[in-house]
């Protein structure tokens, strides 16, 4: 089916000369003067290589349906991320290499849009949000401005970020699973 490129986003899957690709970035551009494109980054699902592509926003591409569901995060072994219909039970196992770096945001029994073609799974994509525990920062520094300052902090997932001055460790943090930036303090 035939989509404007302005209307296509992370995890779509486009055919483009009888090859399919999933999209990693969609980014519309609008410059000052001349002609809005679309930026897209995508892989080749066939062999992962990675290519980028400009389309003027009102451009067709061709566009690949694909069975799009969530699914259930079970765990991580050696052969890569397994996943589980809820509705069905059915498990799907994705490589690592489609998973990238949304591996530290999963966490077990979170839900996950995995989208498959002819079986395997081609992309996946994360809820916006996750919460994770801050394992270390430093302390808290009296007199110190909410709004002036972030410190670093490392989450029970391994990675870093930014955190208020407020936030000592043991506290559990929101963070967006886009970039990993600090958006609250948990309310659970």
């Amino acid at each position: 089916m035939k989509v404007i490129a302005s209307s296509l986003r992370k995890g779509n899957v486009v055919d483009q000369d009888g090859k399919l690709y999933v999209i990693l970035i969609a980014e519309n551009i609008h410059p000052g003067k001349g002609n809005s494109v679309t930026q897209l980054d995508m892989r080749r699902i066939s062999d992962g290589v990675k290519v980028s592509e400009r389309y003027r926003t009102t451009e067709t591409v061709e566009r690949a349906f694909v069975d799009e569901s969530d699914h259930t995060f079970l765990y991580a072994d050696g052969e890569g991320y397994h996943f589980m219909n809820p509705e069905t039970f059915d498990q799907v196992l994705v490589p690592e290499s489609v998973v990238g770096d949304a591996a530290p945001y999963l966490i077990e029994n979170m839900t996950v849009a995995v989208s498959i073609y002819d079986g395997v799974a081609i992309s996946l994509e994360l809820p916006q949000r996750a919460t994770f525990e801050v394992m270390e920062t430093e302390p808290v520094t009296k007199g110190q401005t909410a709004s002036a300052s972030y410190k670093p902090a490392v989450l029970s997932n391994g990675l870093r970020t930014q955190v208020p001055p407020h936030i000592a460790a043991g506290t559990r943090i929101v963070v967006l699973t886009a970039d990993g930036s600090y958006v609250e303090r948990a309310k659970d």
